[in-house]
C-alpha cells in the first residue's frame, strides 16, 4: 500500500479519536460551543491560528505567489499587522465584555445583550450575516479538502469532497468546541512543520541561493514578470486591496470565539505571543513556497505538468515531487489539517448561531442543555450539506470564496465589534444599521461599480460611519448598559 495513503489514514482516525474524547468531556451546551471558556494560552493561540488559516494558506496563497511574485505578499503583511492588532485591542475586552454581557456565547448572543432589549433585531440580523457568509467560507474549505484527495487518490471530484468534508464534520458532529481547538493545536503544528520544511527541501534540490536566483530571472525574463518586487505588477489599489485582508480579523467568528474561550485575560497576553510566531513563520513559509516554486519549475519544467495547470496545487507538486512518500503523507496532511481546522471551526459557529440565536432565542428559550446539544450537532451537518452543495462545481477557486465571506464578516462586523468595546454610546440602532450597510456594500460592490478596490475597504468604511452617525443622531444608550460597560471596562484594566 501506497505509504501517503497509511500517514494519511493514521491522520484522520486519531483526529476522530480527539473527538470521541471530546465528546465524553462535553457536559452542556457551554461546553459544545465554548469548551466552558477553559481553553489555555497555547491551545487558545494554536487554535485561533489554525482556525484562521485555512487551506488557501497551503493552496491559494503559494498560488497567487507562484503566478505573479512578491506583490501578492501583501496578503501576508495585511494579515500580521491586522491579527497583531486584533489580539492587543479585541482579544482580552470580548473575553471580559461577553461575560459581563450575561455570557455571552456567541457573537449574535453578544451583541443582544451589550445593547440592552432593544439588541434583539441585532441577533437576528447577525446570526444571518453568520449563516449567509459562513456557509460560503465552509464551501471554499470543502474545496480545497477536494482538491487535496482529488490529486491524491485519484477519484471524481464529488468522491473526493465527500470524503474531505467526511471525517471534518465527524469530529465536528461528535466533539464540538473541545474536539475543534485540541485537533486544532495538532493541525496548527502540522501546518508549521510543512511550511517550514517544505522552502528548504525545493531551496536544497535548486542547489542553493545562486542557483535559485538564476532560475528566477530566467523565468522573469521568459514571462515578462519582475517576480521579486513587492511593486511589480501591482498597482496602489491592487496594495490596498492585498494589505486590506487585514481588517477582516476584527470581525471573523469563528478567531473572536477563541478570544471568548479563553480561561483568562492574563492568558491571553502569552496566547498572542505563541500565535504571532506561528502565523509569521507559516505566512512566510507560503509565501516562500509560492516563491521558491517560481524557480524549482522554471528550471524542471516538465514537473510544472504535476500541478495540471492549476497554481493552487503547487505546495502538493512540490511535496509529492521532492519527499519521501511517508514524509510526504504527513506534510499532505497538513493541508487537510488547515481545511479541516477552519471547516471545523465554521461549522460550530453556524451551529450555535442557529441553536443559542434562533432555536433557544425564539423557539425554546427554557430547553434543556442535552437537547441544545443535539441541535447544535443536528445544525452541524444540516449547514455542511449546503456548503456541499455550493461546493459542487469543481472550477470554484478557493481563494476567491475565502476572499468574499472573509469581507463580509470584516465589513459588517468589524467595526461594530471594536466600537462595542471601546464607545459606552454607541447605541443598538447604530450597530444594526452600520452591520447591515457594511454587508450590503460587499454582496453589492463588484457588480455595480465593477471596481478592482477589495470590497472589505467601502464595506469597513461605510460600516464605522453609519455606527458613528446613527448612534449620535439617536439618543444615548439607557442607563443600565452603559453602566454594565463601565463595570466590564474596569473589569478588563483590573485584570489586564
Amino acid at each position: 500500500m501506497n505509504p501517503m495513503y497509511i500517514t494519511f489514514g493514521i491522520y484522520l482516525i486519531a483526529v476522530l479519536l480527539i473527538g470521541l474524547a471530546a465528546y465524553f468531556s462535553t457536559r452542556n451546551f457551554d461546553d459544545y460551543i465554548l469548551g466552558g471558556r477553559s481553553l489555555g494560552s497555547f491551545v487558545t493561540a494554536m487554535s485561533a491560528g489554525a482556525s484562521d488559516m485555512s487551506g488557501w494558506l497551503l493552496m491559494g496563497l503559494p498560488g497567487a505567489v507562484y503566478l505573479s511574485g512578491m506583490s501578492e505578499s501583501w496578503i501576508a503583511i495585511g494579515l500580521v499587522v491586522g491579527a497583531y492588532f486584533n489580539w492587543r485591542l479585541v482579544a482580552g475586552r470580548l473575553r471580559v465584555h461577553t461575560e459581563f454581557n450575561n455570557n455571552a456565547l456567541t457573537l449574535p448572543d453578544y451583541f443582544y445583550h451589550r445593547f440592552g432589549a432593544q439588541g434583539q433585531a441585532m441577533k437576528v440580523i447577525s446570526a444571518a450575516i453568520i449563516l449567509f457568509f459562513f456557509t460560503i467560507y465552509c464551501a471554499s474549505g470543502i474545496v480545497a479538502g477536494a482538491r487535496l484527495f482529488q490529486s491524491l487518490f485519484d477519484i471524481s471530484y464529488t468522491q473526493a469532497m465527500w470524503l474531505g468534508a467526511g471525517a471534518t464534520i465527524a469530529y465536528t458532529f461528535i466533539g464540538g468546541f473541545l474536539a475543534v481547538s485540541w485537533t486544532d493545536t495538532i493541525q496548527a503544528t502540522l501546518m508549521i512543520f510543512a511550511l517550514i520544511l517544505t522552502p528548504i527541501m525545493v531551496y536544497l534540490a535548486l542547489g542553493g541561493a545562486d542557483e535559485m536566483s538564476a532560475a528566477i530571472q530566467a523565468a522573469a525574463q521568459s514571462t515578462g514578470k519582475k517576480y521579486g518586487s513587492l511593486m511589480a505588477g501591482t498597482t496602489f489599489i491592487g496594495i490596498v486591496s492585498t494589505a486590506a485582508w487585514g481588517l477582516g480579523y476584527f470581525g471573523q467568528p469563528h478567531i473572536l470565539a477563541r478570544f471568548m474561550a479563553a480561561e483568562s485575560v492574563k492568558s491571553l497576553d502569552n496566547a498572542r505571543r505563541i500565535g504571532m510566531t506561528w502565523m509569521v513563520l507559516c505566512l512566510a513559509g507560503a509565501v516562500a513556497v509560492g516563491y521558491f516554486g517560481i524557480a524549482y519549475f522554471g528550471k524542471n519544467t516538465a514537473d510544472a505538468a504535476v500541478m495540471g495547470d492549476n497554481p493552487e496545487r503547487i505546495f502538493i507538486a512540490l511535496t509529492t515531487l521532492l519527499f519521501n512518500p511517508w514524509i510526504a503523507g504527513v506534510i499532505l496532511s497538513a493541508i487537510l489539517a488547515a481545511v479541516m481546522s477552519t471547516l471545523s471551526c465554521q461549522l460550530l459557529v453556524c451551529s450555535s448561531a442557529i441553536t443559542e440565536d434562533f432555536y433557544k432565542g425564539f423557539l425554546r428559550p427554557n430547553a434543556p442543555q442535552n437537547e441544545l446539544v443535539w441541535v447544535g450537532r443536528v445544525m452541524v451537518l444540516a449547514v455542511a450539506v449546503i456548503a456541499i452543495l455550493i461546493a459542487a462545481d469543481p472550477e470554484s477557486k478557493v481563494l476567491g470564496l475565502v476572499s468574499y465571506a472573509w469581507a463580509g464578516f470584516g465589513a459588517a462586523f468589524g467595526p461594530v465589534v471594536i466600537l462595542s468595546l471601546f464607545w459606552k454610546r454607541m447605541t443598538s440602532a447604530g450597530a444594526l444599521a452600520g452591520m447591515i450597510a457594511g454587508a450590503a456594500v460587499v454582496v453589492a460592490w463588484k457588480p455595480l461599480t465593477g471596481s478592482s478596490l477589495y470590497e472589505i475597504v467601502p464595506g469597513f468604511i461605510v460600516c464605522a460611519l453609519t455606527v458613528v452617525g446613527v448612534s449620535l443622531a439617536g439618543k444615548a444608550p439607557v442607563k443600565e448598559v452603559q453602566q454594565r460597560f463601565e463595570q466590564a471596562d474596569a473589569a478588563f484594566k483590573k485584570a489586564a
